[in-house]
């Protein structure tokens, strides 16, 4: 019998079902909560967590920043203009690092997160990932513009290693998620991880803000006068300095998990035979979609639409930094208020899942998000939504520190909303495969869910590598970000089910 099966989980009634399982939770334990959640009536008493499942969901607040600081809003972007020095040829390189990176997690993680149940004891492998994160996170702050810094290829290979561990990372750390909480705690475990890892992700991009960004740029009584331990904005400390920071916050967090939390067994099968096995359950998961056309339409059009919905977060502060010229100041303030109307998006998802169903949630928020992308292709420093604007001529709307011209705040607003309904769809896809997964196949179901997140996640980058390097231009490189939504949204058409509560 699997792990699952002793802590009460859902089992299927044959090997390949256990397997999809394994396959399921090592990918994604959100997906399995979810199912939980629906399953089981919690008492207030049996929802408190022990210290093993809260020191599990504050991993969640440890890793989190490295993805808010790093990859989308202040190192990539600042990689990608001032130690590259062009923005076109950055975001081609980011591109690049990108995809490689996804494409070695396309090749490891499912078979990995397939084998995962079988291997045993998670903590050393997330202890050795961990390890590896942070001499790679301190060692950005030598990366850095001239002769003096790390070259190009040195970084990009830090970079690209970085996202490959952090990965890595996350799929040992979702595996946990059955030894950390009981099933009943479960949805409160994943929740609150949730919720740590967006507190720890906007605390530090405050921190940044008032610590190195915001002084000696506003004659503000709460603001430092000048950038803690004397950094030098010119030489682009200030930048570098999110690496050594992030690395702080991640060994200080992370430690509680492997004080305090249980690890599975260790397994009597070898890393061979637990790998074997591990390809057994994906086939067996990809034999589950026959005779679920629409099911399987789903997941092949999510591929696609969510490829496009990771690119356009990621590449979001690097297309900001070229287009518009905000640095750190204005990327931190941005990556603030994107985060809060993320929030938000999960409750615009929640309600147009009531109202509508799933599916044209799905479509809605697909069609929402393309149109906030061509938007976003028509903005610049000095044009709004493709119509030329002389910022000379007219007098600054305020005059803060950032964003005081019409297209920076209208540029604010596209992104916001783009926030809103990449969020929302991320959950009403979820919710989606709740409503489509036939009874007592819903693991094998959420096995292929999170494997269509994880083999084409190299797709989004490499097409925004490819273009921008072939047109030499930033706005051609988000294109192909807009033909993978629409494909995903010509699928969904396809899919027949209408995603409503008690409909089949």
């Amino acid at each position: 019998m699997t792990d699952h099966a002793e802590a009460g989980g859902p089992v299927g009634s044959s090997t390949g079902s256990e397997l999809s399982q394994n396959l399921r939770s090592g990918l994604d334990p959100g997906l399995e909560v979810m199912e939980d959640a629906a399953a089981v009536s919690t008492p207030k008493d049996s929802a408190r967590l022990n210290l093993g499942a809260a020191s599990w969901s504050l991993y969640e607040g440890a890793r989190d920043p490295y993805v808010i600081l790093i990859v989308i809003y202040v190192f990539y972007p600042y990689f990608a203009t001032a130690v590259v020095g062009d923005p076109v040829k950055g975001q081609t390189l980011v591109a690049n690092i990108a995809m490689i990176s996804g494409l070695c997690v396309a090749f490891t993680g499912p078979l990995l997160g397939a084998s995962i149940d079988k291997i045993g004891r998670r903590k050393p492998l997330l202890i050795l990932m961990t390890a590896l994160m942070l001499p790679l996170l301190v060692g950005l702050w030598w990366i850095k513009p001239g002769p003096g810094g790390l070259g190009l290829g040195v970084s990009s290979v830090m970079l690209g290693l970085l996202g490959l561990v952090f990965a890595y990372s996350e799929l040992l750390h979702n595996s946990m998620l059955t030894r950390a909480a009981t099933p009943k705690q479960a949805p409160y475990a994943s929740g609150l991880a949730l919720s740590l890892g967006n507190f720890f992700s906007v605390f530090m991009l405050v921190f940044v803000l008032w610590a190195f960004a915001l002084p000696g740029k506003v004659d503000w009584s709460f603001i430092p006068r000048h950038p803690l331990f004397g950094l030098d904005p010119l030489k682009h400390e200030t930048d570098r300095i999110v690496g050594p920071v992030v690395a702080v916050c991640l060994a200080v967090l992370a430690i509680p998990i492997f004080l305090f939390t249980p690890d599975a067994p260790r397994s009597q099968i070898g890393l061979a035979k637990a790998l074997g096995q591990g390809w057994q359950g994906l086939k067996a998961t990809f034999r589950t979609l026959k005779g679920h056309r629409s099911a399987a339409v789903f997941l092949g059009s999510r591929m696609l639409y969510t490829d496009g919905m990771t690119a356009l977060l990621v590449f979001t502060g690097v297309y900001a930094a070229g287009v518009m010229h905000w640095h750190t100041l204005e990327l931190l303030a941005y990556g603030v208020m994107l985060s809060i109307f993320a929030v938000i998006g999960g409750q615009v998802g929640a309600r147009l899942d009531a109202h509508l169903g799933s599916r044209r949630a799905v479509q809605i928020e697909i069609l929402a998000a393309a149109c906030g992308l061509f938007l976003l292709l028509g903005m610049g420093v000095d044009k709004i939504v493709f119509v030329p604007y002389d910022t000379a001529a007219h007098a600054p709307l305020w005059h803060g520190p950032i964003y005081r011209t019409l297209p920076e705040v209208i540029f604010l607003v596209i992104g916001c909303c783009n926030a809103v309904f990449v969020t929302a769809q991320y959950a009403s896809s979820r919710t989606f495969l709740t409503r489509l997964a036939p009874a007592g196949q819903s693991a094998s179901f959420f096995g292929l869910y999170a494997l269509s997140g994880t083999v084409t996640v190299w797709l989004g980058s490499a097409l925004v590598r490819i273009f921008t390097g072939v047109f030499k231009s930033q706005q051609a490189g988000f294109l192909p970000i807009a033909l993978l939504l629409l494909l995903g949204f010509i699928g969904m058409l396809f899919v027949k089910h209408d995603g409503k509560e008690g409909t089949v």
